[in-house]
């Protein structure tokens, strides 16, 4: 019998790379093309349009491009924004492509805000694009969009 002497590294080395092979090959089975967006999610975008371009900038989404689970999902959402009485974000709306209620969060802000910034946690039903959409104080509608992979799926009926 011929014993094999590991040394601590190179364990830790191979018990990692087993442990990350799984979500290596979920990550790599998810299509890259996605599916569509719902059609619920188009509506919700068309209601909250109201005629208006949705243009890109102004707006930072930080959103994890891996998510173990998606119960909770948390992201961040900044937009550049003086936030005077004059010119400031009156709302952030987050969208969902996928979950069974497009509409996922809201947040209502005021100039006594300071700062255009929120942070919360989301339920994400699979891998998908969230959008969020900034309303300003002129009426104008500024957004960004960030993909995630959900490992473990959230919200899978509508109830």
């Amino acid at each position: 019998m011929t014993l094999v002497r590991v040394d601590r590294r190179q364990a830790l080395a191979t018990l990692a790379a087993s442990l990350l092979a799984p979500v290596t090959v979920r990550a790599a089975e998810s299509d890259p093309s996605m599916k569509p967006p719902s059609a619920l999610y188009l509506q919700a975008r068309t209601v909250l349009a109201n005629g208006r371009e949705i243009r890109t900038a102004r707006v930072t989404l930080d959103l994890p491009r891996l998510a173990e689970n998606g119960n909770s999902v948390t992201l961040k959402i900044d937009v550049a924004s003086p936030m005077t009485a004059a010119d400031h974000v009156r709302t952030i709306h987050i969208l969902s492509e996928q979950n069974p209620i497009a509409t996922i969060g809201r947040f209502h802000l005021t100039p006594r805000a300071g700062r255009a910034f929120v942070s919360t946690s989301v339920r994400l039903a699979t891998t998908q694009n969230v959008h969020a959409i900034a309303e300003m104080s002129d009426g104008s509608l500024w957004e960004a969009q960030a993909e995630s992979v959900v490992l473990i799926a959230a919200c899978i009926d509508g109830g």
